[in-house]
């Protein structure tokens, strides 16, 4: 996996899943079994730090890493507002010493957080009726909402990371720790839609909210750095093309992006990007940025995806992982299918500085899923082997 990042030469091709919650699942959500699991099944597994479980993370369900905690001086109160013929409107009130910030969902069928509204989550921006923030006023007490790493939790993980690291290294896998945040934290406080127009009419606004994720980010990553790690990853499915405008990116992005890039570097870590759509107008911002491996390349869900060009482009210093579409290929899709796009894939991306994946996660277990999941690993090691005059 190293290797394969550095475009250094490999044994051969690697096949690493950047998610894999079916199989997770069926670990009872433990990070070590998962990596065993993993590798019993063939492929390339990694470790990921801090490996707190969905559940256990209710404040921020779709945010992996560590705890987002409030200053002790915050009270919250939350309240379902009942309209006859409809499941009602959940409201959320944060009180902080620099005034007060408040949210509102729609409830329907599929909101799964019964009567809670997390601080950042996917669903609450799909239901947002009101999202956290909405003006500049509101960034002083965003900060009481974004503290700093506390004692306890950078013990715990250091704890953790000590752990992790004896595993990762009788395991021969790699050691990946984050998630950093930027413009996914900026969507899912302001909604998607919202921080879209925000960058395009109001651009010193979100700026000015970049600049305090920036500085909340790059405290949380120093603990993760510590660890150490081998791969630090940022999460930014919502910084492509098809939120942000490139020259917004190039201004506004690129220099907290290359900052980021040199602190993992620093403490001897590759910088990982996970972006799956809107990429190819915004390489050559990330091989600006120093970042090491693009994470998430799908050629069917995923915009802007031309993966012999992108191939191209990337050339040796931005590694390439993913080259398949888990939802519509693996999850859907026949097993002829999923052979042909593993070896498009290949064909495309490899044989150096290329990871192959199923893009963004398995979720589904089911049947038709795991014989797809077969025939994927199948392909890959039929096509796996790297000619030596490479």
């Amino acid at each position: 996996m190293l290797c394969a990042l550095k475009h250094q030469p490999t044994d051969y091709l690697p096949c690493s899943f950047m998610s894999f919650t079916a199989l997770r699942r069926q670990c009872h959500e433990d990070m070590f079994e998962l990596v065993k699991a993993e590798r019993a099944l063939g492929l390339d597994s990694f470790l990921f730090i801090p490996s707190a479980p969905r559940p256990e993370r209710p404040t921020h369900p779709d945010l992996r890493g560590l705890p987002a905690r409030f200053d002790p001086s915050v009270e919250t109160k939350e309240w379902r507002e009942e309209i006859a013929g409809t499941p009602g409107i959940l409201h959320k009130e944060y009180s902080t010493p620099a005034g007060t910030l408040q949210a509102a969902v729609r409830l329907a069928e599929d909101w799964p957080h019964g009567d809670h509204i997390p601080f950042v989550d996917d669903y609450q921006v799909s239901h947002g009726l009101k999202p956290l923030i909405t003006e500049a006023q509101e960034l002083e007490a965003l900060r009481y909402l974004l503290t700093l790493p506390g004692e306890a939790d950078v013990a715990r993980f250091a704890e953790e990371a000590r752990r992790a690291r004896a595993f990762a290294e009788e395991q021969g896998v790699l050691l990946a720790g984050g998630w950093g945040l930027g413009g996914d934290m900026a969507g899912w406080l302001c909604g998607l839609s919202n921080y879209t127009l925000l960058a395009l009419d109001q651009p010193e606004f979100l700026t000015e909210l970049l600049d305090v994720i920036h500085a909340w980010n790059l405290e949380r990553m120093k603990v993760v750095l510590s660890a150490p790690v081998d791969l630090y990853i940022r999460r930014a499915w919502y910084e492509g093309c098809d939120f942000l405008m490139p020259k917004f990116f190039r201004e506004v992005m690129l220099p907290r992006l290359k900052t980021e890039a040199a602190l993992a570097h620093e403490h001897g870590a590759l910088f990982g990007y996970i972006c799956s759509s809107g990429t190819v107008p915004m390489l050559n911002f990330y091989l600006d940025a120093g970042v090491d491996v693009l994470i998430g390349i799908d050629p069917i869900q995923g915009t802007h995806t031309d993966m012999s060009l992108m191939k191209k482009q990337a050339g040796d210093r931005l590694a390439l992982w993913g080259g398949v579409s888990g939802a519509v290929t693996v999850e859907m899709g026949s097993q002829e299918e999923v052979r042909a796009a593993v070896a498009r894939a290949i064909e495309a991306l490899g044989p150096r500085g290329f990871i192959l994946s199923p893009v963004d996660n398995i979720t589904v277990d089911a049947p038709l899923t795991w014989y797809n999941i077969d025939a994927f690993i199948d392909e890959w090691r039929s096509r796996r082997e790297i000619p030596s005059r490479d």
